[in-house]
């Protein structure tokens, strides 16, 4: 892993940054107190060693009718019955992290070996995603589902 050194000014600017993507070099330059061709160069750096990723939006589930989440555990089966070669776990975690239900998808340790985060309508959406996409996928053993019943943090803030 690259060990990527960053200054005091840096960190400030990775805050503000993750607190709101859309504020001008100007502004981030008043707040830490640096002229502003050194704010963006140094964001420019930042942008250049992939530590800063990407700029989004972040949308309200709710309001575009994706009030539903679910975290779903998904166990894989290496050499399903039938099948000399053994199958790919990282090529059935890519297959279903092409679904646009999947929001996160993780490959993990313990009795599990994926789980991903769903955004859907409702938990009918979200039983539909499981049966009629999920459980087709050749590998899939089981799944467990856990519906989210109320948000309390939600974040990709990186701890700085």
């Amino acid at each position: 892993m690259l060990d990527i050194k960053l200054d005091e000014k840096d960190i400030g600017i990775l805050r503000i940054l993750q607190e709101n993507s859309k504020i001008s070099s100007k502004d981030i330059a008043k707040r830490i107190g640096s002229p502003i061709p050194t704010i963006y160069a140094k964001i420019k750096r930042m942008e250049d060693l992939g530590i800063i990723k990407n700029y989004k939006a972040v949308l309200d589930a709710k309001k575009l009718g994706k009030g539903t989440t679910a975290f779903i555990l998904i166990s894989f089966e290496y050499r399903p019955s039938g099948t000399e070669k053994p199958l790919d776990q990282r090529e059935i975690a890519k297959k279903i992290a092409k679904f646009p239900e999947v929001q996160e998808l993780y490959v993990i340790t313990g009795d599990w070996d994926i789980l991903i985060k769903v955004k859907a309508k409702d938990v009918d959406d979200v039983g539909k995603f499981v049966l009629d996409k999920l459980r087709k996928i050749e590998g899939i053993e089981k799944t467990l589902s856990c519906m989210v019943y109320d948000v309390i943090k939600e974040s990709s803030d990186i701890s700085l």
